[in-house]
């Protein structure tokens, strides 16, 4: 007889492709001033830390490549309120603010992207390669799509196991044309698995318009052949996303199974820091500027009279702060040794591979 994850078959099936935001039939949730004062603090940090990023990376003290988060922030900030601490959370390369959400010290952050021993990763991760096992982030994954079944296999793990977590898997929109995609996909609700997979759709990939590539310009669509519900959410507004993730996370512990969720949000830079972005217009980038996420919240914190001038600008001051430590943090820290070359490789510390 079957037993695990394995044996559980999906008992429901859901009509997919629905709208989730201002136009959804979903609930909508009233949120507190706890919640907007924390949402502005923390995509604030986000905004400034990859704007000093960008700089350093200007400035050639680290290298590699750069994907910068910076218009995207809400996409984070909303899953911050709809998933648990305990919760898992596995993305692509553009990566930088997902651990700073999770509440990993920025310092450490920082000091990854430098390539320095004190880095999240001790410095073999870079840009790219951002995790925390304390935090439950799983990565940061450079292989276009790699990510996608990890995340179900996460979830998988939690499953069969009988752990109360929820698997968020971030894709781009143009990690979703990959097969791994629909292999996941129909994997993931044959065996009924707690996994959002989260399609961060900023409309362009790494330079083509989904219009150019696709077919089906509408990605939430994407879940159809497999019965997922899926939903279309306003990537720009922390609310929708953290009602869309809230009721996806719901279902997937009731058992439910999976949700697709189309998150629809824009990046202000390019692809990477390399991109000369001559595929859009700059008035186009002007136009979701105008709806820019966080004076969105701050607009809210201001017309409810929830923070005073004096302390908008202490919390603008405490984050320059945050941002200015955690530069000073990498650039005194130590790069690593010749040694780390063989350490961290092979669980087995006494694995017998050549080293001369």
């Amino acid at each position: 007889m079957a037993t695990g994850a394995a044996a559980s078959k999906k008992t429901t099936k859901t009509a997919p492709a629905k709208k989730a935001g201002a136009s959804s039939t979903m609930k909508q949730k009233g949120y507190s001033k706890a919640t907007y004062i924390k949402w502005y603090e923390d995509m604030l940090l986000m905004r400034k830390f990859e704007e000093k990023c960008g700089q350093l990376y200007i400035q050639q003290k680290f290298g590699g490549f750069c994907h910068l988060y910076i218009g995207q922030e809400a996409v984070l900030a909303g899953m911050s309120v709809g998933l648990k601490p305990t919760d898992n959370v596995i993305t692509a390369y553009r990566d930088h603010a997902h651990p700073l959400i999770l509440g990993s010290d920025p310092k450490r952050v920082m000091a990854e992207l430098y390539g320095k021993t004190t880095g999240l990763s001790k410095g073999k991760g870079g840009s790219m390669h951002m995790f925390d096992k304390e935090k439950n982030l799983f990565g940061g994954h450079g292989i276009v799509g790699a990510q996608i079944p990890m995340g179900a296999g996460i979830a998988f793990a939690d499953k069969y196991r009988n752990e109360d977590h929820v698997t968020i898997t971030f894709m781009g929109d143009g990690a979703a044309r990959q097969g791994s995609l629909h292999e996941t996909f129909n994997m993931a609700m044959i065996w009924n698995l707690p996994v959002i997979f989260v399609i961060e759709n900023n409309k362009y990939a790494m330079g083509t318009s989904i219009e150019r590539t696709s077919n089906v310009a509408d990605m939430s669509k994407l879940g159809a052949s497999y019965d997922m519900p899926s939903f279309t959410v306003d990537g720009m507004s922390p609310e929708a996303v953290a009602d869309a993730i809230a009721e996806a996370a719901a279902r997937g512990r009731k058992g439910d199974g999976p949700t697709l969720l189309n998150i629809e949000t824009y990046r202000y830079k390019g692809h990477s820091m390399s991109d000369p972005q001559k595929y859009r217009t700059k008035d186009e980038v002007k136009d979701y500027q105008a709806k820019d996420p966080i004076d969105h919240v701050l607009d809210v914190i201001k017309k409810n009279k929830w923070l005073t001038e004096a302390k908008i600008k202490t919390i603008q001051a405490d984050v320059k702060n945050i941002v200015e430590e955690s530069v000073k943090f990498a650039e005194e820290s130590p790069l690593p040794e010749a040694h780390e070359l063989y350490e961290d490789v092979y669980t087995q510390t006494d694995y017998p591979y050549v080293r001369d």
